[in-house]
């Protein structure tokens, strides 16, 4: 009987020894600057926390012996064992300021991991336009086919998303998407962006995500900019085809908890084609936070931009190779246009204690767009050529406030983390107008002209359930869209109005055994919505076209070093009706559904030397058409990019770069093929105190490829008989740049 109590008591004297405690601190960087969303990670059992606006954290279960990762780029990882006299007081935890390198990532049990991995790649090559950062976006490719000025279009998954259709982007959570635009359904012109604002990237691919509502269907893009500037710097580039780009962003304040900048930046550019572009943009941002280092931060951004532009068009192959016209050659060299947009962006952070956060932000912008285009040459109009003109004013309204509670579980490794928000967003777009015009001046007729009024309101709710090495997040999303327009040509007044809601449930389940380690399967519906027009022309009907996605995949590390990431996807989306803005006129489009997979790679070769790579794949089909008869215009099958980069080699940085498109089919039957392409690009850079020299080459080995590709039916003006071919946009030519740029 003595036997068995001394075995009871030390037993107990065990289990209670070994009680896990809560490890609480503050995370500083060795300049001493609070960080906030540094990753805390307890290697032993897997959970793991964030640091919060203080740079305070708590983490529940921490057992003497452990040992805690603290994980931010651009910060050293820092290990950090758990010592007795760790367990009775606050960590104060100095992170050291680093280059950005793979080894700072922590594959976390959460569900978009990758986004931290791809701004890696940002860090070690850094972009050179807004542009550029969407491609970094792996399998996503976009292309500029008017001078310049006009939103690209952009291609993901299967996807010729035109100009926005089928993927969410923001800036700092401002929409970019003009939903109801005159030229075409979510046209997203990301130009008000200065590429060296911008600090990282949130992106996500798939419908699976709570916050992302409109557009949200092969995923979304989110640019975030920097809060703070660690010098003032100015920036001048210039190169070939006439191109000048300043850039001079400038300290405002830099004290211990307020920061403001202003950032401004000019291009003007001839182009490489045969008649000059004379684009011009014109950018300013400036940007004020405040942290009070405990509890809130406060940010305002405020920005406009301003651009005009010639272009010269799509042209047909037959001119080209008949000898009418060179590769950078114009049929009508009138086209162009000109676009503003000008935002105000207020953000709020409170915490209301460790376990507790309400984010909040309201904007306001004001856009104006016009453009001129000729598609078909004289196929309408044999006369007077076929210019239209597209134009729009616009005002945009929005806001959004989310509620995140963590809940810890005693004794347990379980917790529950709940966000729920309520937002919306109002869009006044007046004067819409699709147009026939003659040299950007005569009025031939109106086609289309009107207001229209476009207000979304939207909730949704999330429960992140962490357990062991499972993550379970939950989700359901509620959008109620209201659509008005007033038809302009109409005899009478003619006002219409129609509504729909959408619902969207979501869930997402992430296995990671450790911290080298996730599995994941993604799923959920989402939807874009259709254009104001089609919607009240249709009576309602297919309003809000939903889609229903799943993901499957993994993420590797394989050493320090090494991180592969793969998936299988597919996606189904409904039948919609679409508004083709520039006939003026509603058309169907089927049931279609899409899969493939993803394969990427990153591989810190060594300190200086960094490579990734990424290779997609989608196949992309009707589902109401016969086989043969069933492919998506312009929908890519298979695209790779990547880039080998190198830094502090000596005073010496930069990186090549490259991008790979395969043939796709430009029609429903495949008769009709646009070409695929790889172009490779090369920055280098050279440092000396305070001072870099760049140089940048664009196509450093003078490919010919095109830009975009169409399937178009066109007339040349002595041409007797239409002719339905590829009509493209020729991508730039060897383009060489100088840089130098002053940091003080």
């Amino acid at each position: 009987m003595k036997t068995f109590y001394a075995f009871v008591c030390m037993t107990l004297c065990v289990v209670f020894g070994l009680q896990a405690h809560e490890i609480k601190g503050r995370v500083v960087s060795d300049s001493g600057e609070a960080l906030a969303d540094v990753g805390v990670y307890n290697t032993s059992n897997g959970r793991y926390t964030y640091t919060n606006l203080s740079g305070y954290f708590e983490l529940e279960n921490v057992d003497e012996g452990d040992v805690l990762f603290f994980q931010s780029l651009g910060f050293e990882r820092l290990e950090r064992k758990i010592e007795p006299s760790d367990l009775d007081t606050n960590l104060e935890i100095v992170m050291t300021t680093s280059a950005v390198n793979l080894d700072q990532v922590v594959l976390l049990s959460k569900v978009n991991v990758l986004s931290d991995i791809i701004n890696v790649d940002i860090q070690n090559n850094p972009v050179r336009s807004a542009q550029e950062l969407f491609q970094r976006v792996p399998g996503l490719i976009i292309g500029q086919h008017a001078g310049g000025g006009k939103a690209e279009q952009i291609f993901l998954r299967g996807f010729d998303i035109d100009h926005g259709t089928d993927i969410t982007l923001s800036v700092d959570g401002l929409p970019i998407n003009l939903p109801s635009h005159a030229h075409g359904q979510g046209y997203s012109d990301s130009h008000f962006i200065i590429p060296e604002t911008i600090e990282n990237i949130d992106f996500g691919k798939g419908p699976y995500y709570t916050n992302k509502g409109n557009f949200n269907t092969a995923g979304y893009l989110d640019l975030q900019t920097k809060k703070r500037l660690k010098n003032n710097r100015v920036l001048l580039e210039v190169g070939d085809f006439n191109t000048i780009r300043n850039v001079n962003m400038l300290r405002l304040l830099d004290g211990d908890k307020q920061h403001a900048y202003i950032a401004t930046e000019m291009m003007l550019s001839d182009g490489f084609f045969e008649s000059p572009q004379n684009f011009n943009r014109f950018n300013v941002m400036g940007r004020y936070n405040f942290n009070n280092l405990d509890d809130q931060e406060l940010t305002l951004t405020v920005s406009h931009f301003q651009s005009k532009w010639d272009a010269s068009g799509q042209i047909p192959v037959r001119a080209v190779e008949q000898g009418l016209i060179s590769r950078f050659g114009a049929i009508d060299d009138t086209e162009g246009g000109q676009t503003s947009r000008s935002n105000v962006l207020l953000q709020h952070k409170r915490d209301l204690g460790p376990h507790q956060r309400v984010t909040s932000k309201a904007y306001i912008s004001r856009y104006g767009f016009e453009l001129f285009s000729n598609f078909t040459f004289f196929l309408n109009d044999p006369i007077n050529g076929d210019q239209i003109k597209q134009k729009e004013n616009r005002t945009i309204m929005g806001a959004e406030t989310k509620y995140e509670f963590a809940q810890h579980f005693e004794d347990s490794d379980n917790e529950l983390v709940w966000d729920a928000g309520l937002g919306f967003r109002y869009d006044d777009v007046n004067d819409v107008e699709l147009s026939r015009t003659r040299n950007r001046r005569e009025l031939l007729s109106r086609l289309s002209f009107g207001d229209t009024d476009e207000l979304n309101g939207y909730g949704f709710v999330g429960a992140t359930y962490k357990t062991d090495n499972w993550t379970i997040n939950p989700g359901l999303r509620f959008d109620y869209f209201r659509f008005d327009h007033t038809n302009f040509l109409s005899p009478v007044y003619d006002a219409r109005s129609e509504s729909d809601v959408f619902v969207a449930p979501k869930l997402n389940v992430v296995y990671a055994p450790n911290e080298a380690t996730q599995f994941y399967v993604k799923s959920g519906f989402g939807f874009h919505s259709n254009d104001a027009r089609v919607v009240v022309a249709q009576n309602g009907l297919e309003t809000l076209p939903g889609a229903f996605g799943v993901d499957v995949g993994t993420l590797l590390r394989i050493g320090n070093d090494l991180i592969v990431d793969a998936a299988l996807w597919g996606l189904d989306l409904e039948q919609e009706f679409v508004y083709v803005g520039d006939e003026a006129i509603v058309e169907p489009s089927g049931r279609t559904r899409r899969y493939g997979f993803d394969l990427g790679l990153r591989y810190q070769i060594t300190d200086w030397l960094y490579f990734n790579s990424n290779l997609n794949y989608a196949r992309a089909r009707s589902k109401d058409d016969p086989s043969g008869q069933d492919f998506i215009p312009l929908a890519p099958d298979w695209v790779s990019t990547g880039a080998l980069s190198f830094r502090n080699l000596g005073n010496f940085s930069g990186g090549l770069r490259y991008r790979w498109v395969d043939d796709r089919p430009a029609n429903e039957d495949n008769s009709i093929v646009a070409e695929g392409y790889f172009v490779t690009d090369l920055n280098v850079n050279y440092n000396h105190g305070p001072w870099t020299f760049g140089l940048i080459v664009e196509n450093l080995f003078d490919v010919d490829w095109n830009e975009t590709q169409f399937a178009t039916e066109s007339l040349l003006s002595f041409e007797t008989q239409s002719v339905e071919e590829i009509h493209f946009t020729p991508g730039a030519p060897f383009f060489l740049r100088g840089q130098v740029s002053l940091r003080f």
